[in-house]
C-alpha cells in the first residue's frame, strides 16, 4: 500500500497543477450548462461532457495530493529505523 502511495504521490505540484487544472474546466462546463439554458440545449451536453471530464481531472490531482499527505504522515509517525530504504 505505501508503494502505491508513493508512486501516487510522488510528484504533488504536477497533482495541484491537474486538480486546478480540473477546477478551470468545472467553471467552463458550468458556463456552457448555462448557455444551454438560454440558448441551444446542446450547449448543456457539451457542458456536462466537460463537468465529467473536469471532476475527473479534479479528482485524480486530488488523489495524488491526498497521498502525498498521507504519506507524509505515515513516514513521520514511523521510527527511523523501521523506514524503508531505496
Amino acid at each position: 500500500m505505501i508503494k502505491l502511495l508513493d508512486k501516487i504521490g510522488q510528484n504533488p505540484q504536477y497533482s495541484l497543477t491537474l486538480f486546478l487544472r480540473g477546477l478551470g474546466l468545472f467553471v467552463i462546463g458550468l458556463i456552457f450548462v448555462a448557455l444551454g439554458y438560454f440558448y441551444h440545449h446542446l450547449w448543456q451536453i457539451i457542458g456536462i461532457i466537460t463537468l465529467a471530464l473536469a471532476c475527473l481531472l479534479s479528482a485524480w490531482g486530488y488523489l495524488g495530493i491526498f497521498a502525498n499527505r498521507w504519506l507524509n504522515i505515515l513516514y513521520r509517525s514511523r521510527p527511523a529505523n523501521k523506514r524503508s530504504t531505496k
